[in-house]
């Protein structure tokens, strides 16, 4: 990955509590958040307030996936000594800018966000038919932005709420980032860069306002950040004083684009809590290997000398996940010839899956055992984001002159 400003290092992603984790999260979501945790200022949360846009009938379920949410992640490997870990509704903030940010915001724009109709579709049993339910992306936004987030890991079906926060960010910063002695405050915060970075930094401003010189406004990006005396206010106000804007108190985030998972579920389709083909990261080994030995395989093969066809077995999906070239060549011949059994053909995934497993579950073990650890991370991670928002909505109260006393 590229290597970003410290505004654009910082990632923002965050997982509602509807239950324990499973495979498909730990390929589609946490294997992920394992690596940019290594790389980046990582802010990852419990979207407990999400949760409640689909489950307000009945919420009983959200308190207890919250802690079990949070044992699977440190089980799957995130470190509460490289990623903040937090709950959304422990950190007020979010609820303040998502007010604040719907005074400002087009109910068009809500509307249009193509996951609303969507999942009206998917979950027609449910009454969506909420403010709550209309306004979640609007939260998504302020979820970002309390952070500044600069990088937002999404499939592409949530690329239109990150570009939804980008246009909320820029309406923001466009109708309060004008102060009306803006230039002079800009002038003032580029001459404490000295006089052969302020110079520098008109020169490369000026490539990029009269040439669209892309590689300019970077490099002047890059010096804004090494300016070890300018204040954040200074420094927001030189970035919008660079691109020709008012100073930006809300930065645009980018979508930082991951794969899909891949991971197929016990029926073919993909794994999910909904169609009740999941193998949670917590199940005991007996269970999983009963799952896994019970799967539907082709219908094609009646009889163990009945030849099959790999495209149609929901198994070999497994394999393209966990088997080497090698095995799958096996697999693959052996149905088609009818040389191998499908019980043969499972032995392979099953030992795979239980192996990704075993480590998990014995880190998970640890900590359920020790559930005040769990709760002391949580209790940290909530008190260094609620400290990170309150600098943001301090900026944002006075920009919108809300922090009169």
């Amino acid at each position: 990955m590229n290597s970003a400003t410290t505004s654009n290092g910082r990632v923002l992603s965050g997982m509602r509590p509807t239950g324990r984790l499973h495979l498909g999260h730990y390929h589609g979501v946490l294997q992920n958040w394992v690596e940019l945790q290594h790389d980046y200022e990582c802010f990852f949360f419990v979207a407990d307030w999400h949760a409640l846009t689909t489950h307000y009938e009945d919420p009983s379920i959200i308190p207890a996936s919250i802690w079990d949410m949070v044992v699977d992640w440190l089980a799957a490997g995130i470190d509460p000594a490289k990623a903040t870990l937090f709950i959304q509704s422990r950190v007020m903030e979010h609820a303040e800018l998502h007010l604040l940010l719907s005074m400002i915001t087009p109910l068009g724009w809500l509307e249009r966000v193509p996951t609303f109709k969507d999942q009206q579709e998917k979950l027609k049993e449910r009454d969506l038919a909420t403010y709550g339910f209309l306004g979640y992306p609007l939260l998504q936004s302020a979820d970002i932005l309390i952070y500044k987030a600069g990088l937002v890991p999404v499939g592409e079906d949530q690329v239109a709420h990150v570009e939804l926060t980008r246009e909320v960010a820029r309406r923001f910063n466009h109708v309060f980032g004008r102060e009306p002695d803006f230039a002079e405050r800009a002038a003032r915060a580029r001459d404490k860069m000295g006089k052969k970075n302020a110079q520098l930094f008109d020169k490369l401003r000026k490539g990029f306002l009269e040439q669209g010189d892309q590689e300019a406004l970077e490099t002047a990006r890059s010096l804004l950040e090494a300016q070890s005396n300018l204040s954040n206010a200074d420094r927001e106000r030189l970035r919008g004083f660079l691109e020709g804007s008012g100073r930006i108190i809300l930065p645009e985030p980018q979508a930082l684009l991951t794969q899909a998972s891949k991971m197929p579920g016990l029926d073919g389709q993909k794994m999910s809590k909904s169609y009740h083909n999941t193998i949670a990261l917590r199940d005991p080994p007996a269970q999983v290997e009963k799952a896994l030995r019970t799967m539907p395989t082709d219908p094609a093969r009646v009889r163990r000398t009945d030849p099959g066809d790999p495209a149609k077995c929901p198994v070999f999906q497994l394999h393209e996940v966990y088997s080497s070239a090698e095995t799958r060549t096996w697999v693959a011949e052996g149905c088609r010839s009818a040389g191998i059994g499908c019980l043969e053909c499972k032995q392979p995934v099953i030992e795979a899956v239980l192996a990704e497993l075993k480590p998990i579950q014995e880190r998970a073990r640890e900590y359920e055992a020790q559930p005040e650890q769990v709760r002391h991370i949580i209790a940290e991670g909530n008190e260094a984001a609620r400290a990170v928002a309150r600098k943001t909505m301090e900026e944002v109260r006075q920009a919108m002159s809300m922090d009169f006393r």
